[in-house]
């Protein structure tokens, strides 16, 4: 059994036919053809070219059909086996791959669905709503203040920034712990539960250490950046803390893997039940092509995109149009411009957002 993985690769028209092979024996064996002996790696193992497309301007789709065997049930593997060598090809993007239901079912896949989430926030028909803790360098007790007057403003999620880590003006114990009570505090004024989202980083020990504190605390969402921390320990840490709902965030991403590939497909794939990405018209160049494309592949595998990176108040009636009600609309340093109006500030978000319900 094979699995489709196409390729997007800048080549002469004359040569795309070499180096499609190339690739296909990068990606399996990754030795001379000629050298190899057993009948059956050359039948079942080697990968083979299977179609060649012109896109135009120097550049070509190429699909690949790589040995399903190869990629273990290791999510490491996976990213091995699918661009491991030829990642180092500087004229070559990991485009698309398509995934069998053998492959799905080897994994963590998301756990926790919109539903339930919804359910949490008592918002049934409407996109939910997000901040984030900024900016690097404020002690613990700075960033719970914050956190506490965002959340007055009735928002559904507030995260770490993902630079948040074990910094010595912010060690994780502390910042968790600020920053759980002082949303709890404005949870008694509002009657809404706001969730606190910590980022957790470091080794797999470390992030365990971290997932039990903030499970310790009350709190029931984790932050990870899978391209930091790494598919597997990602993958473990989804399979021993089952009761936490675990947000992806893109950093280190722009690795030459597509974006709606990367983030859409595989970040679910290893647990994530939420991932964060660069929407369209903020800090990033992601096309609106790019951002629905995401969007589609993160709900067809249970996760709930959540677009940000720039995104502004002024906006959220455009965005929610463009994304639809089933999203979760992320907006930071936006909102932290109102300084003394912060909570005013979030109150007037969560007011747009939910004028963008389903009727």
């Amino acid at each position: 059994m094979r699995i489709a993985v196409t390729y997007h690769v800048r080549a002469e028209a004359a040569e795309i036919a070499a180096r499609a092979q190339g690739i296909a024996v990068e990606q399996s064996v990754e030795m001379p053809l000629d050298a190899i002996d057993e009948p059956a790696v050359l039948r079942d193992i080697v990968g083979a070219v299977q179609d060649i497309s012109d896109l135009g301007d120097g550049r070509f789709a190429v699909r690949i059909g790589l040995a399903v065997s190869t990629l273990g049930d290791d999510p490491g593997q996976v990213l091995n086996m699918l661009f491991g060598n030829t990642s180092l090809q500087e004229d070559v993007t990991l485009a698309d791959v398509d995934l069998p239901a053998t492959i799905l079912a080897a994994y963590a896949r998301p756990r926790h669905h919109l539903p339930e989430l919804r359910s949490k926030m008592s918002a049934r028909s409407r996109a939910l709503t997000a901040s984030a803790l900024k900016p690097q360098g404020l002690p613990a007790a700075r960033l719970g203040m914050l956190s506490e007057r965002l959340a007055l403003g009735g928002l559904d999620f507030i995260k770490d920034d993902h630079g948040l880590a074990n910094q010595t003006y912010s060690r994780y114990a502390d910042r968790i712990s600020h920053c759980a009570a002082g949303i709890r505090r404005a949870i008694r004024h509002t009657g809404h539960h706001t969730q606190y989202i910590p980022s957790v980083t470091g080794d797999l020990d470390q992030m365990r250490a971290q997932a039990r504190l903030a499970r310790d605390e009350g709190l029931s969402s984790l932050m990870v950046a899978p391209m930091i921390s790494g598919f597997p320990a990602v993958q473990r840490l989804v399979r021993e803390f089952p009761d936490m709902t675990i947000f992806a965030h893109p950093s280190m991403g722009g690795l030459r893997i597509a974006p709606d590939l990367l983030i859409g497909k595989l970040f679910p794939l290893i647990g994530a039940d939420a991932v964060i990405f660069p929407s369209y018209g903020g800090r990033f160049g992601y096309s609106q092509a790019t951002c629905r494309r995401l969007a589609a592949h993160a709900r067809a595998f249970g996760a709930l995109p959540v677009p940000a990176g720039g995104m502004t108040l002024a906006r959220t009636g455009e965005i929610l149009d463009f994304y639809g009600p089933d999203t979760m609309l992320l907006i930071g340093g936006n909102l932290l411009l109102a300084r003394d109006r912060i909570p005013e500030e979030a109150a007037a978000f969560t007011r747009a957002v939910a004028a963008h319900a389903y009727r």
